[in-house]
């Protein structure tokens, strides 16, 4: 049995992993996907103080009550920040990472740093003028290519999120590092206007795992199967090195 850890994006929340988490429990295994405070079901903790230090202690926190361990930690969008941050303090409990359409940050950068300045400024417009000076709207899921017959649903599910978390840097060390066992998944549905591929080509230069997956952004809704399947070969992998030793 293999123990898996799936973080949403922006203005996300749990219920976006349904289809995979299902999958990967009907296969047998053990699966967390951590509503991060302020967003979804936990929207009514939203406040201007929720940053991404605030989600990164969401996910060390799930670690450390739950006691797990060997994990394989997936992030999607935005919680490439979050699981730089986690697994830069507690690398001795991760087994893999997965970038899944993920931000790969520098210790230093925020998440408005890895975007168009453009959408930068729009965004602190917005936040400014709509958002009581900190809250920032969903993006729509026809930016995102959403499918369909997600469409709807996904926009009405998604909710605010504090401009905090999109501003507050990131500080790594060497624990990142430490884990071997890296990849970047790029969704290749998603091209005009992606910043994610600036990312998918930091990948390659620290020497990690790429992989494709022809869907819009949020693949966990587009291509909910094939993500399952990619994520399952770690599961196998652990068994078939099991039955060797």
């Amino acid at each position: 049995m293999a123990t898996y850890v799936l973080v949403h994006g922006a203005w996300h929340g749990s219920w976006c992993w349904k289809r995979v988490r299902k999958a990967l429990q009907n296969a047998g295994h053990e699966v967390f996907t951590p509503t991060l405070t302020g967003i979804g079901e936990r929207s009514h903790l939203n406040s201007p103080s929720v940053n991404l230090s605030t989600h990164i202690a969401d996910v060390v926190n799930l670690f450390r009550w739950e006691e797990i361990s060997n994990v394989i930690l997936c992030g999607h969008s935005y919680a490439g920040f979050v699981i730089s941050g986690v697994a830069d303090r507690i690398p001795e409990r991760i087994r893999a990472l997965v970038y899944l359409d993920a931000f790969v940050p520098e210790s230093g950068e925020c998440l408005f740093d890895l975007v168009p300045p453009e959408q930068a400024r729009d965004t602190r417009h917005q936040a400014q003028t709509t958002g009581d000076g900190w809250k920032v709207a969903p993006i729509s899921g026809e930016i995102f290519h959403v499918n369909p017959r997600d469409l709807a649903w996904m926009n009405a599910q998604c909710t605010p999120q504090s401009i905090a978390c999109f501003e507050e840097r990131v500080e790594l060390t060497e624990g990142l590092g430490r884990i071997r066992d890296v990849t970047h998944i790029l969704a290749t549905g998603f091209r005009e206007g992606s910043p994610f591929p600036v990312s998918h080509q930091r990948a390659v230069a620290r020497g990690w795992k790429l992989h494709t997956i022809a869907s819009g952004h949020d693949v966990m809704l587009d291509a909910p199967d094939e993500l399952t399947a990619f994520l399952l070969e770690f599961a196998q992998s652990e068994a078939k090195s099991r039955a060797s030793s």
